[in-house]
């Protein structure tokens, strides 16, 4: 346990909460002095006024689950007893490197997926772009534009710092870059040189601009740890919106399921499939509960458990947004009695093995079948789950006798639509839901085989 400190330190910041949000958790116990957005880690630290409110703030949501946007959020003490660290200026720019003509933008709370041609919309007013490279940082989304001139790059910084690219999201966090030339190998929708229109386009399965993956860390620049301010959006043609999506294998679905804007915290631009699963309980999952689990969120291909890892798992998704969307929802979640961690894999994919479990063809695929319904239900684990295909003569003591093995139920509904029987069940707690959810889905009741789901609502 670590020793009291007027600092706290706050994990599964996900990007779609803002410093603001933050505070409103903490400023009832107390004044906060200080904060520091860690953007790269998806964390934050807080310094209140003293210890005795940081205390505060820790014996309240000792019994209660603090929740922002929707995303479960995990505090403790810092330890650090006081932040030194120089808050970054207002602007968020970063002082080592001088003004030039190249910016290194960051996108916050990105529901919107960023092409090329967004961002060449938005920063070629303030003068002639040369060059666009886009790529996928642990710090988000980011993009380096090259101006033809130093004065256009400033202008560009000057009137766009801090603005949103679409009312309510899509944040530009801009700053110098240390770079002097940017170079560009092909012509497509993560990079571009409008200098040189006859470059190809990538051949598919490989990375255009893989050399700038790691722009943060070569050239030490660290995104910063702005403060969310509403300012008036950036006039951007909507036709972009799901220009992106369109690319995708289920791009008729996923633009069914989110005409409205992706999820808070979604890009919509990975391409990774394997996501890598640490911190599981080696003594009770397996395959299929993991298939239960991740399968809410995408048409599950391999499942492997890493024997030499006992707590870890690799998953391979159908396509990278549904990765994406398991990373998202599940980083954090409780299970049996652990607190996952969810991240994207190095591997492409999982070689079939006598070890490995192909669920390909497995007619428990959520996805096959209404997808576009299946991808507007997607959420972080609820304490509420939602069972369908359930027996005509289904009661709610048939229900908890199911499922009361998992945790404590609070209340059960069971209603009729479409003239099949379905129910919500209330537990105590996510982790009980999570429990009941990847124990039971496809279990037999009656005869029937039931499916079973994390609910957005939050009573019955």
């Amino acid at each position: 346990m670590t020793e009291p400190s007027k600092v706290l330190h706050v994990r599964n910041v996900g990007y779609e909460i803002t410093e603001n949000d933050l505070l409103q958790l903490v400023q009832p116990f107390g004044v906060v002095t200080k904060s520091v957005m860690l953007r790269a880690k998806n964390q934050a630290l807080i310094q209140m006024q003293d210890v005795g409110s940081a205390v505060n703030v820790m014996q309240y949501y000792a019994n209660i689950q603090p929740s922002v946007r929707g995303r479960n959020v995990y505090i403790q003490f810092s330890s650090h007893q006081e932040l030194t660290t120089v808050d970054q200026n207002p602007q968020g720019r970063n002082q080592d490197a001088p003004p030039n003509r190249i910016l290194l933008v960051t996108i916050h709370h990105m529901l919107y997926p960023m092409t090329v041609e967004v961002l060449h919309q938005v920063f070629s007013p303030y003068g002639f772009v040369e060059k666009i490279v886009t790529f996928q940082k642990s710090a988000g989304f980011q993009a380096l534009i090259q101006y033809q001139s130093h004065q256009s790059a400033l202008s560009a910084i000057d009137a766009l710092q801090g603005r949103n690219i679409y009312d309510g999201c899509c944040q530009l966090d801009i700053q110098f870059s240390n770079l002097s030339e940017l170079q560009v190998n092909y012509n497509n929708e993560r990079s571009r040189d409008f200098t040189n229109p006859a470059l190809p386009s990538e051949q598919k399965g490989r990375s255009s601009q893989s050399g700038y993956g790691d722009a943060g860390s070569m050239y030490g620049l660290q995104p910063p740890g702005t403060r969310a301010v509403a300012f008036p959006q950036v006039c951007v043609d909507q036709a972009f919106l799901l220009a992106f999506l369109f690319q995708m294998g289920d791009a008729a679905a996923i633009t069914a399921a989110f005409s409205g804007g992706l999820p808070p915290g979604i890009s919509g631009t990975n391409d990774r499939c394997t996501v890598l699963v640490s911190n599981l309980n080696p003594d009770k999952i397996d395959e299929d509960k993991l298939f239960n689990l991740f399968s809410l969120y995408g048409n599950i291909v391999r499942i492997k458990l890493l024997r030499s890892k006992p707590d870890h798992a690799l998953i391979q998704m159908g396509d990278g947004f549904q990765a994406e969307l398991a990373v998202h929802f599940l980083k954090g979640a409780l299970l049996f009695g652990k607190q996952l961690e969810v991240n994207f894999s190095k591997y492409p994919n999982i070689t079939p093995a006598p070890d490995t479990h192909d669920y390909s063809n497995s007619n428990l695929n959520r996805f096959n079948r209404n997808a576009a319904k299946n991808y507007r239900y997607c959420c972080s684990p609820t304490k509420m789950v939602h069972l369908s295909t359930l027996p005509q003569e289904i009661t709610d003591d048939d229900l908890v006798t199911h499922l009361e093995e998992h945790g404590t139920i609070v209340n059960t509904k069971i209603f009729e639509a479409n003239g099949k029987k379905q129910a919500l069940v209330l537990f105590e707690t996510e982790e009980q839901a999570a429990e009941a959810l990847v124990c039971k889905h496809a279990t037999s009741i009656d005869g029937s085989i039931i499916r079973i789901s994390f609910s957005q609502l939050q009573t019955i």
